[in-house]
């Protein structure tokens, strides 16, 4: 991956503030996560624990993190795997020690041989014991983690400790950005940029999704991003109307429309966009009205993001502009919705939220019953999609929440129809 060099001090005020948190006479330790079998001798790409490195930097497999509060003073211990000139030969330099510690501003760096042994020597000086775990809402789990299997180890031998979820404490700090992070999450933003321009350059009828997909990650690792933050959905026509659709395969026709939901990665952290444009470089007058219909909606909904404002309700708002456009497109009419319904009759056309949470995931974590806060950052994706037309229109941008007017991350990126139109057709 490529080494993007972080300010430490963000990660050493992160452990501070979580131990702030943290009960007296506890302690908190966090994995890295596994390196993934893919098959025979081979290993999926290594993506590091975001909790883990939110508090220390680091980015290398076999990595722990022991966080211990006592009365009054805080003691933080890192664990990293140790190298020898065999694994330097095959797999090349991993931390040392002394690297480990300007990373992170951890000063004990140990090697995880030594763990366990001193995990036993933690555990008899402390009541309450904070473990990792993966607590998102959306989260889908099959694959036994490093910090369960742990957890299993720990609790078998310490049966009568308090425990405590990490997630309660460092969810909600990891929603409110830092400086260092926004900054971080403005270079992904610049870089997704990038590859929005090279996509103007070369969309035309006959070229296929994958060439467009190929553009892009070619822009992104010219420009030092890790890569995609997500799988990208380069979905053309009818395709636009598969809300996960990321096969990416089809060849895009004159007349159609592609929509393309994809964000560059920076430093670990996210970027994440939609933008739609006209295969042959004009909207039709229904699909430009379409179009607008959504922008609107982006704009409107954009500003409601606001300190204070829960989720919850700001969705409920979202719906009611998202009537009114439906009605206007004569997709619904004022009837149909005044009927009872178990669905609400919008959700045939729109049946997605209109904003999560945004920085080292995608869809990053956060405290599900506080407002929103100055300093967080969310996307804004209002969509409609009308499979019998072919056709599938979200717009999406990242938004930074502040005290008196929000900050648009991808402000610079086209998305007015004329501004579009005139870019394809230079």
């Amino acid at each position: 991956m490529r080494i993007i060099d972080i300010d430490p001090k963000l990660f050493k005020k992160n452990r501070l503030d979580f131990a702030t948190k943290m009960s007296k006479n506890s302690v908190a330790i966090f994995h890295s996560n596994d390196l993934m079998p893919k098959n025979a001798d081979q290993f999926l790409p290594f993506k590091q624990n975001s909790d883990l490195f939110y508090l220390t930097g680091i980015n290398q497999e076999e990595t722990v993190l022991v966080i211990i509060k006592e009365e009054i003073n805080i003691h933080e211990f890192l664990f990293i795997r140790e190298t020898n000139d065999k694994i330097k030969i095959w797999e090349g330099e991993k931390l040392t020690k002394k690297a480990a510690n300007t990373k992170s501003e951890i000063e004990v760096i140990l090697w995880n041989s030594k763990f366990k042994t001193m995990c036993k020597e933690f555990m008899s000086k402390v009541n309450t014991v904070y473990l990792n775990s993966n607590d998102h809402p959306r989260a889908n789990i099959v694959v036994e983690s490093r910090d369960k299997r742990f957890e299993k180890w720990l609790k078998n031998l310490f049966p009568k400790k308090k425990y405590k979820k990490c997630s309660a404490i460092l969810y909600e700090l990891r929603a409110v950005k830092n400086p260092i992070e926004i900054q971080l999450m403005q270079e992904a933003c610049d870089i997704t940029k990038a590859g929005v321009e090279r996509v103007l350059k070369v969309l035309k009828p006959g070229v296929y999704e994958y060439e467009i997909e190929a553009e892009i990650i070619h822009e992104f690792l010219k420009k030092k991003s890790t890569g995609f933050a997500y799988n990208p959905i380069i979905a053309s026509g009818e395709n636009a109307c598969i809300l996960h659709y990321d096969t990416n395969n089809k060849r895009c026709e004159n007349g159609e429309v592609v929509l393309m939901d994809f964000g560059a990665e920076y430093g670990n952290y996210a970027s994440d966009l939609t933008r739609c444009f006209p295969v042959n470089g004009r909207f039709s007058e229904r699909q430009k009205k379409v179009y607008n219909s959504v922008l609107n909606v982006l704009k409107r909904a954009t500003k409601l993001l606001k300190p204070g404002v829960f989720l919850s309700e700001y969705e409920e708002w979202v719906a009611e502009m998202m009537k009114k456009e439906l009605v206007d497109l004569q997709l619904l009419s004022i009837q149909d919705l005044k009927r009872p319904q178990k669905t609400p009759l919008y959700k045939k056309y729109y049946m997605h939220g209109t904003s999560h949470h945004l920085g080292l995931d995608v869809h990053d974590v956060s405290s599900q019953k506080k407002p929103l806060e100055e300093g967080m950052v969310l996307t804004c994706e209002p969509g409609i999609y009308i499979p019998k037309e072919g056709l599938g229109i979200r717009l999406e941008n990242d938004i930074l929440i502040q005290k008196d007017s929000n900050v648009n991350l991808m402000e610079k990126i086209p998305i007015e129809v004329e501004e579009i139109e005139t870019l394809l057709n230079i």
